[in-house]
């Protein structure tokens, strides 16, 4: 069985990866260390006054990411 290079993956591959593979520990663990690795991104604080705005501008980015990935994907399995 020939060993699978986590380190060459992108985020998304290797989310991906353990998806297929969900037995496979190494896998797993491989993507724990990713996320983990991840620099915690504060958006607001509680007391910021604009803080629900900052939220939803921060979720509106997340979709808009979400989105155009997918279409990207989409494109990609087109060719």
């Amino acid at each position: 069985m020939s060993q699978v290079n986590f380190d060459a993956m992108s985020n998304e591959e290797l989310k991906q990866y353990f998806l297929k593979h969900r037995k496979d520990q190494a896998a797993f663990q491989a993507y724990l260390n990713r996320i983990n690795e991840r620099p915690l991104r504060i958006i607001a604080s509680p007391d910021d006054p604009d803080f629900d705005e900052k939220v939803q501008a921060a979720i509106y980015q997340k979709l808009e990411a979400a989105r155009n990935s997918s279409v990207n994907n989409a494109n990609t399995h087109n060719l």
